[in-house]
């Protein structure tokens, strides 16, 4: 940070903090308890008006705007503008705290509203750029008519902050205003496409895995970590296409293209030039650092792992009781208050070719069109590719520039200033390679590994170090905004073809239905061919032959048409077989083990001619089946247990079908087994620069007996375990970590050191019989002595986060603003993924973020459901009022004709010029 930034005084920054805090919970407090002179009204003046009229200058006719009772809008316009004017108008109605958060996410600008503790955040994204990509899209790259459609959604956002106090825009602003006096900026197009930044930051695919496996070295042999990253399961996992479907092109490029092997020198393994520049320990401290400053971002964003993903499955009207296509997604996503997704329709009153849409579904607060739905000829879903679209490079460097082929080239550098709510304006010097953004600048890590590595490193506000810069495709102008529009109009699979080939970041699954019976696939993205090494350890960037040599031709990206087999699945895992397919799309693929299970679900249903019900479908979405207490369970079973307590746990699992129901005991039990077996068998193991917090245990002394009670009391066992382990976050790469080490009785995993209450392990016996032991005192602190009480929803519970203030504000404001929890089912890598982690406890940290299920050609026979609700009010109405139900499973029926929309419409409200 620059030397001449002066802290405030210890005592002053401390009573400004306690008066602050003093401040917002008083009145929060005075909203919702008191109704005092902040409070009932200025919670309600930001609630948005519904019916009635109001007149917008920008607006060419009127546009009528029909909520139903859970506030979800259909906007009805004569032309395309005032379609999506009034679009941005009634978003901003319902989410424009949200809006106006996530745009200064993507800036970089969070410290303008919340202040210092947002700097490191702003300044990472500030290097990553973000909104500078966002602007030359913008400005070089998107249609005429895709900026025409952006200029008018944020014409219709600034017709509603017009004239408004930010008090009167929403609850949040009335509480900031105590601590910032924030003014609120006129929306701008460019605010709509940077958002396409952070939802491909979030699913941007094996970035941590790379890291990770070079910081394994440090630890662990080649073949012990080629265990922990298993070949994706082409055996047992069927991918989403039976063989490979291109366009019949002239293959020019070599088959073989981006499979060669990596070379060491991006391990940390000491390939380098030998210039005296540091040796493994420089580089390994280098990208423990980065991952440090990565996980902070991801905080904000969601949970990134291989467990996030989606599912997404599309059946043709061969195998189903309508004898019309059936269509359903859920994303799998962090849980946020309010919901990422926002429901609504927009419809040309009359399609024609000057007013092309009639389409609804779920878009993005703040982005004009809609992302996953229908049109009045098809339906389309998305769930994440995985594609390997970012590596990291390690870079030798200098103040005069980095290393590259024994020449120094110099950083092409930008000077910004980050300003700061409360506090000084801090000035950083980005600096970039030829390849990307040197994002190790953001490193506080970093300043210690100078010690270590001799690299000058000359950015003013950070230390000394090895480098890492970062190439990634979102960080290079694209076309995804275009693409969104087209799909939304697109009217057969030829047009949706062509719409997709501009989806380019975050690179999607796209399945696809359409009135007259198709189902398809297409593979878009802009996926990148590397001339030498396969992306899965980062290469070093001072050897140019390690460059990326173009990307695979969209023609040559796979896709399929009306399979014989009569359905497709996509639920992460690998789309098709490295033998049926040339080119390198990822190594890091999911495990595919909600695919296998919908997959098997479907064959299940459709043998000796079953036909598959839109409920089907909707049940399928909910299947909590665990597959890996498929493979353990069994083994759980034959393990003696002579302790009484042990054994009465242990009886819980005796016939239990491996579902994972909120009210199930044995889930509960075998999901604390699990994670001890991960515990045990890889925690001491692995380097602490690759660790996951995770927690103490509940453990009985060596030499009791009898029932847990006073005099007989459970000892809290906390640091035992070597400080400098880890732990797996328990996701289906660890299903086929440890699915062959079950077959094995001794193994170097299962081997684990004695402790004060334990011997050591030897076997894997020994192993599953220790952590059934600890699983069961973990429960009985958690849930109670009584096995009979426990159940899996009591541990595995939902809160919804008011993004801000309910994460980071004072508890009771916190209180004010969050809801729940909701006791859940499923599960980790389960179709129903309720995900957790396993390093830090059973709290659900991703989730189907929405679910739909649509009746092709039979549209108002489609259901669908929010995670949340349409406001983003707290205290509203349609806040959490979806929540419910969505955690019971359950779906709501989905008006999209005229006279379904009427009859299910509670308000209406026009809008005039």
């Amino acid at each position: 940070m620059p030397s001449n930034t002066t802290a405030p005084p210890a005592k002053k920054k401390g009573r400004r903090a306690r008066l602050i805090v003093l401040l917002l919970v008083l009145a929060l407090v005075g909203a919702v308890g008191f109704g005092g002179w902040w409070g009932v009204d200025t919670v309600r003046a930001s609630f948005p008006q519904t019916t009635g009229e109001i007149r917008i200058d920008s607006l060419s006719g009127d546009v009528e705007v029909k909520r139903d009772a859970n506030g979800i809008p259909q906007i009805y316009a004569d032309n395309e503008t005032d379609l999506f004017r009034a679009q941005g108008y009634v978003q901003a109605q319902d989410r424009f705290y949200e809006m106006d958060v996530r745009r200064h996410l993507t800036a970089g600008r969070l410290s303008e509203m919340f202040g210092e503790s947002q700097v490191d955040t702003d300044a990472f994204l500030r290097t990553l750029g973000w909104r500078q990509v966002a602007q030359q899209e913008y400005d070089k790259v998107l249609a005429p008519e895709t900026k025409k459609y952006l200029q008018a959604y944020a014409e219709g956002v600034n017709a509603y902050l017009k004239d408004r106090q930010p008090k009167d825009v929403s609850v949040e602003y009335a509480a900031l205003a105590f601590t910032n006096e924030y003014t609120i900026e006129p929306w701008t197009p460019v605010d709509s496409v940077a958002w396409l930044k952070a939802m491909a930051w979030d699913l941007r695919g094996n970035m941590q895995d790379e890291i990770d496996r070079s910081l394994l070295t440090s630890r662990l042999s080649a073949a012990q970590i080629k265990q922990l990253y298993p070949a994706y399961p082409y055996e047992l996992h069927q991918p989403i296409l039976d063989r490979g479907t291109v366009d019949p092109v002239t293959r020019t490029f070599d088959p073989k293209a981006g499979k060669g092997e990596q070379s060491d020198g991006g391990t940390g393994t000491g390939t380098g030039s030998g210039d005296g520049t540091g040796g493994p320990s420089a580089q390994l401290a280098a990208l423990s650092g980065l991952s440090d400053v990565l996980d902070s971002v991801p905080a904000l964003l969601g949970p990134n792992g291989n467990g996030i993903g989606s599912n997404s499955w599309v059946v043709s009207g061969d195998l189903t009781t309508s004898g019309k296509p059936l269509l359903a997604n859920d994303p799998h996503l962090a849980p946020m208050l309010p919901s990422l997704w926002y429901q609504m329709g927009l419809h040309c009153r009359s399609v024609s070719a000057t007013c092309r849409y009639d389409v609804a579904g779920y878009t993005f607060s703040g982005m004009p069109g809609v992302i996953i739905g229908h049109n009045d000829s098809i339906a389309w879903g998305l769930t994440n590719l995985g594609a390997d679209v970012t590596d990291l490079y390690l870079e030798k460097i200098s103040p005069e520039g980095y290393l590259v082929d024994g020449k120094v080239k110099p950083f092409d550098t930008r000077e910004e200033v980050i300003k700061v709510a409360g506090g000084a304006d801090r000035p950083i010097t980005v600096r970039s390679t030829d390849r990307g953004p040197l994002v190790s600048d953001r490193s506080s890590e970093l300043e210690k590994v100078g010690q270590k590595a001799p690299v000058g490193n000359s950015a003013p506000d950070r230390g000394t170090g090895y480098g890492v810069s970062l190439q990634w495709t979102a960080l290079q102008p694209g076309k995804s905004m275009d693409a969104i529009f087209a799909i939304d109009r697109a009217q057969d699979f030829e047009d949706f073809r062509a719409a997709a080939k501009h989806f380019e970041v975050p690179s999607q699954n796209l399945v696809y239905a359409d009135t007259k019976g198709n189902i398809g696939y297409q593979s878009p993205g802009k996926i990148p061919r590397r001339a030498k090494g396969d992306g899965t350890l980062p290469a070093p960037g001072w050897d140019s032959s390690y460059r990326w040599k173009g990307y695979i031709p969209f023609e040559q990206l796979p896709y399929e048409y009306n399979p014989d087999r009569g359905y497709i699945v996509t639920a992460n895992q690998a789309v098709i077989s490295p033998e049926q397919y040339d080119d390198l799309l990822t190594e890091d693929w999911g495990y595919g083990s909600r695919s296998q299970r919908i997959n098997d679900l479907i064959e299940s249903k459709t043998k000796d001619g079953g036909k598959i019900s839109p409920d089907d479908m909707r049940t399928m979405q909910t299947d909590n089946r665990s597959e890996i207490a498929t493979l353990l369970n069994p083994l759980l079973l034959k393990v003696d247990i002579s302790d009484p307590y042990v054994r009465e746990a242990q009886k819980l699992l005796e016939g239990w079908d491996y579902t994972q129901e909120p009210d199930s005991a044995a889930a509960a039990y075998f999901n604390a087994v699990w994670r001890n077996v991960l515990k045990l068998s890889f925690g001491d193991k692995l380097p602490k620069e690759v660790r996951a917090e995770g927690d103490c245990v509940m453990v009985r002394p060596v030499d009791a007996t009898g029932p847990v009670d006073e005099q007989n009391k459970l000892v809290r066992e906390c640091g035992e375990r070597d400080p400098d382990s880890a732990q797996p976050d328990g996701g289906d790469r660890w299903y086929e970590v440890v699915r062959p080490l079950l077959k094995q009785e001794k193994s170097e995993w299962w081997k684990t050191p004695a402790t004060r209450t334990d011997p050591a392990t030897e076997t894997r016996d020994q192993l599953l019989a220790r952590a059934m032991k600890d699983a069961r005192w973990e429960l009985t602190a958690k849930l109670g002595k009584d096995v009979s009480t426990w159940s899996w929803g009591r541990l595995h519970q939902l809160t919804l986060k008011n993004q801000t203030l309910g994460t980071a504000g004072p508890g009771v404001v916190q209180q004010m603003l969050n809801r729940g929890p909701w006791n859940l089912g499923g599960g980790e890598a389960a179709v129903d993924a309720t995900g957790w982690n396993a390093a830090g406890g059973y709290e659900v940290i991703w989730v189907p973020s929405m679910r739909m299920v649509v009746n092709v050609g039979d549209w108002d026979k489609s259901r669908w459901i929010n995670l949340t609700g349409a406001s983003g009010h707290a205290f509203h109405d349609n806040y959490t009022d979806q929540t419910d139900a969505w955690a019971k499973g359950e779906l709501y029926d989905w008006a999209y004709g005229k006279a379904a929309v009427d009859a299910a419409a509670k308000d209406t409200l026009t809008l005039r010029p």
